[in-house]
């Protein structure tokens, strides 16, 4: 099977060397675009905006928009409708919790790049199946972690899957995640915390940010 989902290589080797995508939901839209700046301020060029607010797809283009140095990637893509939406929004990418196969159909008609999310060998082929060769590992920590996603890709090494982590990761055990060969990137939802966004403390955010990136500089990692 040609791999139409998977994501184009220059985009995937980006995720790579970025290494942590900020994962977050806006509930309200005019915080978006301060967020993304703060964001890239601290050296993170790629997110993850979920959609779990109704303000969500609004942000999004938003983002696309008058953030175009932001690699945006949106989550929580629950519905074909949805797929094709975060496509026309302008989003670079999407990912899903789950392997739903009508989504990644969708997603593949509207030529946009997608991991649907794994948490089995059988969601996983499921994922293969369709021609995805990016997944995302959710809920990492709560699945089991480093030990269980080590056992779950073993059968899969030769297919070359590369696996994105999120759920449970942390400042701590990111560095572990991220030693693994197969990780491309991880999901880092704890550098946009709620509370700073509430306040609008975008220097904050900016400040979690370059703390990340400068940890990242410390260690020897692939990718």
């Amino acid at each position: 099977m040609k791999h139409q989902t998977a994501f184009p290589a220059e985009l995937l080797e980006h995720l790579s060397s970025s290494r942590v995508v900020a994962g977050f939901s806006v509930s309200r839209v005019e915080h978006a675009v301060p967020v993304a700046e703060a964001l890239l301020a601290g050296g993170i060029d790629v997110i993850e905006l979920t959609l779990r607010t109704e303000a969500g797809l609004r942000a999004v283009a938003a983002i696309c928009r008058q953030v175009p140095q932001m690699v945006v990637g949106v989550g929580t893509i629950l519905t074909p409708e949805q797929a094709i939406g975060v496509k026309d929004a302008g989003a670079a990418f999407g990912v899903a919790p789950g392997m739903n196969p009508r989504v990644v159909r969708a997603a593949l008609a509207a030529g946009l790049p997608f991991a649907p999310g794994v948490a089995t060998p059988s969601d996983l082929e499921g994922a293969i199946e369709l021609g995805c060769r990016f997944v995302k590992f959710f809920p990492a920590e709560a699945t089991g972690g480093l030990v269980y996603l080590r056992s779950m890709a073993a059968p899969y090494q030769h297919l070359g899957i590369k696996y994105f982590p999120l759920g449970g990761l942390n400042a701590v055990n990111m560095h572990a995640y991220l030693r693994e060969p197969h990780v491309a990137a991880i999901g880092g939802s704890w550098i946009v915390s709620p509370d700073l966004m509430e306040r609008e403390d975008w220097a904050g955010i900016s400040a979690r940010a370059s703390e990340v990136m400068a940890t990242l500089k410390n260690e020897i990692l692939p990718g």
